[in-house]
């Protein structure tokens, strides 16, 4: 990056702008093997694509507004479809800095470079290269989930935001998920460890804890009607991914309802990610 970059000032595995992360490879890109990174890439893109997180993402981008001219970051941009469309809005009088943790994501993401004022750097959340209110607004999408620490994270959110900026956190409240029509739901989803896996809906709180204004709340449903639908946004219902992280005996009864449910017609699941804006006081 430029003389805006926020290179980190340490650097490890990880992915999505997480320090601290559970040992799965959607949480470890960078130390996973190269087929569970091909299968991750491939996720994420699937996901990106998918109607239900457009759905979410297009919320997300009207609550944070940008706009030309802004300097705006996009903390955890894994493959950098989001901060390509910010680098859109902004336009050439204005600055995306698009960081994860992952060289791998951020790799692809230059590859997939398209013009737009937007630059790629590893970076570390809690961690920063930037200096004190840099930004005009910071974006963060499904981070927190994967640290131990979010206040940390987002007291560093906080730094790099100029006074009267904002701050967009979107992130998954995994304890919301919601199901009928299978079984074995709860033991598959215990494999897939998460730091705080109740992150989205505890935003709020820290960010009033934290000192930030306004604070809005936006909650967005995605909901599924079938197991394919469902395995491109939520890795339970990905076989590959129950390989990768479940054991095989727990995954095929639990793939076996699956596919039971389908044939009925009546496979439902559902969970709840939360997009919550906060402004800094100031001008």
């Amino acid at each position: 990056m430029g003389t805006t970059s926020t290179r980190p000032r340490s650097e490890g595995p990880g992915d999505s702008g997480a320090s601290k992360a559970p040992s799965n490879p959607f949480a470890h890109l960078d130390g996973a093997t190269d087929e569970a990174q091909s299968h991750v890439i491939r996720y994420l893109d699937a996901a990106a694509a998918h109607h239900e997180m457009q759905r979410m993402r297009s919320a997300a981008f009207d609550a944070f507004a940008p706009a030309p001219g802004e300097r705006l970051l996009d903390i955890g941009c894994g493959a950098g479809e989001v901060a390509r469309q910010l680098g859109a809005r902004v336009g050439k009088k204005g600055h995306v800095a698009a960081v994860d943790r992952s060289a791998l994501a951020i790799s692809v993401a230059s590859s997939r470079h398209d013009g737009t004022p937007v630059d790629y750097a590893v970076g570390d959340i809690t961690a920063l290269d930037a200096p004190d209110g840099h930004f005009d607004g910071v974006r963060c999408e499904r981070v927190l989930q994967h640290l131990t620490d979010p206040d940390e994270a987002l007291r560093e959110l906080i730094r790099v935001t100029r006074p009267g900026g904002r701050v967009c956190v979107i992130d998954t409240d995994w304890s919301s998920y919601a199901w009928d029509g299978f079984d074995h739901m709860t033991e598959v989803a215990g494999h897939f460890p998460f730091p705080d896996p109740g992150a989205g809906r505890t935003v709020r709180a820290r960010m009033v804890r934290a000192g930030l204004l306004a604070t809005t709340p936006l909650p967005v449903t995605l909901r599924f009607t079938t197991p394919e639908d469902a395995a491109s946004v939520v890795p339970f219902f990905d076989p590959h991914a129950l390989g990768l992280c479940v054991e095989p005996d727990l995954t095929k009864r639990f793939l076996d309802s699956v596919h039971e449910s389908a044939e009925r017609g009546d496979f439902l699941f559902a969970f709840t990610m939360w997009v919550t804006m906060g402004r800094l006081a100031g001008a």
